[in-house]
């Protein structure tokens, strides 16, 4: 096993699952990396047809609301990230990520991820399996944000009451199941 997969193999070891789904996508994605090593994306948007990527999840630490991104693509009300490029550890990514998409340095970044979740896209890039990596980034709504316009209509702080009376159709189909999660 090339050593960038065995590593994230191993941080994919360490989550602890909140739920019977999220033991599941755990189990098939420590499979499917104990299998290949083509597991980060080469060419835009579907090769491999199954490569990772880092979420970024931004929570104040004083309300415990949460930034996410209206995507373009997507079509969806995402946390910030992007692909994991090849050999790239996913933190790194994560950190990337912030920086590329909304200006943010990263700091107060949590060194490993706390949740994982297995999706078919949807949206424009349909078609292709992402293997997220949700990592949580302490960050207060004051922080100056420079949001890519190619990538998000919008950008906002959603209180988790908010979050709570929105359509769900609107957001990633796992991110409910994220804010339940003990962090």
């Amino acid at each position: 096993m090339r050593s960038s997969v065995a590593h994230v193999h191993d941080m994919v070891s360490r989550i602890t699952p909140a739920d019977a789904l999220e033991a599941e996508h755990r189990s098939s994605t420590l499979s499917w990396l104990s299998s290949t090593d083509d597991v980060f994306r080469r060419v835009k948007p579907v090769e491999p047809p199954q490569h990772l990527v880092s979420y970024v999840v931004p929570v104040d630490p004083v309300d415990g609301s949460v930034l996410l991104v209206d995507h373009i693509n997507a079509g969806l009300w995402l946390p910030p990230g992007g692909h994991v490029e090849p050999d790239e550890d996913p933190a790194l990514t994560a950190r990337r990520e912030v920086g590329e998409e909304l200006g943010l340095s990263g700091a107060g970044l949590a060194s490993a991820p706390v949740f994982l979740t297995v999706s078919r896209t949807v949206g424009q890039d349909a078609g292709h399996t992402d293997v997220s990596l949700w990592f949580v980034l302490e960050s207060g709504r004051d922080q100056p944000l420079t949001p890519d316009a190619g990538e998000f209509h919008r950008v906002r702080w959603w209180s988790r009451d908010e979050l709570a009376a929105a359509d769900p159709a609107r957001f990633d189909p796992h991110l409910r199941r994220f804010l339940a999660k003990p962090q």
